[in-house]
């Protein structure tokens, strides 16, 4: 069976960081890439880092780029996304995916074929 189980998520101050982890298992870790994924309140689940299965390559849109780092530890299949420097708006639900996306691809969320149920981060003002 396979599983994503994200946590870490919590309430921080604008400006705090936080750091997520997401145990997998069930499937072969190394040959998957990552992403996470962030929903906010009434808006589309849209993607904030994604890891390459093959080079490490990460992907990051400009709004989290310099503050959000993806990384792995294949030792223990687990994902991570640092997030620093957190403003409000970056509330929402958290979810990692493990997919096989197309390189042009890497933050939509059809390109992901397991997901995980998602950890809350809620950044107060």
């Amino acid at each position: 069976e396979v599983q994503l189980q994200a946590s870490g998520g919590g309430l921080v101050q604008a400006g705090g960081s936080l750091r997520l982890s997401c145990a997998a298992s069930g499937f072969t870790f190394d040959d998957f890439a990552k992403a996470w994924f962030r929903q906010a309140p009434g808006k589309e689940r849209e993607g904030v880092a994604s890891i390459d299965s093959i080079d490490g390559s990460t992907y990051y849109p400009l709004s989290v780029k310099g503050r959000f780092t993806i990384s792995v530890d294949s030792a223990t299949s687990t994902v991570y996304l640092q997030m620093n420097s957190l403003k409000p708006e970056e509330t929402g639900v958290y979810y990692c995916a493990a997919g096989h996306p197309h390189e042009d691809r890497m933050r939509e969320e059809n390109e992901y074929n397991y997901w995980g149920r998602g950890t809350l981060v809620t950044v107060s003002s």
